[in-house]
C-alpha cells in the first residue's frame, strides 16, 4: 500500500471505530470500550492483513498498554466482549489475532480468538 492509501485506510478505521464505540460506549471499569479500541487502532492494518506481516511498534505498545489496564478478571472479560464485537465489524483475520500476543511479547494464559467465550 502507498502512504496515502494507508493514511486513508487508517482514517476510515478511526471513523468506523468512533461509530462503533458510540454505539457501545459503556465503561469497562477503568477503561471504556472506545479506549480499548483506540489503543488497538494501530494494529488494524496487521490484524486485517492489509499491512506489514508483523505488527508495528505502536500496535505492540497499544496492545501492551491495554493488557496492563485490563488487570482484573472482570475487566478482561469486558474488554474481550468489546473487542469481539469490534473484530467482527473490522473484518479482523483470526490467525493474525492469535499471533499478536507472541509478536508483541505479551504473555497471556489464553489464546486470542474471535470465537472465544469471554466468560471462561
Amino acid at each position: 500500500m502507498t502512504g496515502k492509501k494507508i493514511i486513508a485506510f487508517l482514517t476510515l478505521v478511526m471513523v468506523l471505530g468512533l461509530q462503533v464505540t458510540t454505539l457501545d460506549a459503556r465503561q469497562i471499569d477503568d477503561i471504556s470500550c472506545s479506549e480499548a479500541i483506540v489503543l488497538l487502532v494501530p494494529c488494524v492494518p496487521f490484524l486485517t492483513g492489509l499491512g506489514q506481516p508483523t505488527p508495528s511498534t505502536s500496535c505492540c505498545e497499544g496492545a501492551q498498554n491495554l493488557n496492563q489496564k485490563a488487570d482484573t478478571t472482570q475487566v478482561r472479560r469486558d474488554v474481550c466482549e468489546c473487542l469481539k464485537g469490534a473484530s467482527m465489524k473490522f473484518g479482523v483475520n483470526s490467525d493474525k489475532t492469535k499471533q499478536l500476543p507472541q509478536l508483541c511479547n505479551i504473555s497471556l494464559s489464553f489464546s486470542i480468538d474471535p470465537s472465544i467465550d469471554c466468560n471462561t
